[in-house]
């Protein structure tokens, strides 16, 4: 699918999210990348297979703190 040299990830790889996006619509807080992952804000992803990776955001240490 990918046509970048270097490939980027495939979706089953463990570094996805670096693949380069080929669609970015942040109001509607969501990329389509090169791979076929759909990447959403909150750092749930969407797999060309239809798998679902929940969202795995780490906290922000001063957020956490307060």
């Amino acid at each position: 699918m990918c046509a970048h040299n270097p490939p980027c990830p495939t979706a089953e790889a463990p570094d996805r999210e670096a693949a380069r996006p080929l669609a970015h619509r942040p109001e509607q807080g969501w990329s389509l990348l090169c791979n076929g992952v759909l990447l959403f804000e909150d750092t749930g992803e969407l797999l060309p297979d239809g798998q679902v990776i929940a969202p795995h955001r780490t906290l922000n240490v001063a957020r956490a703190a307060a």
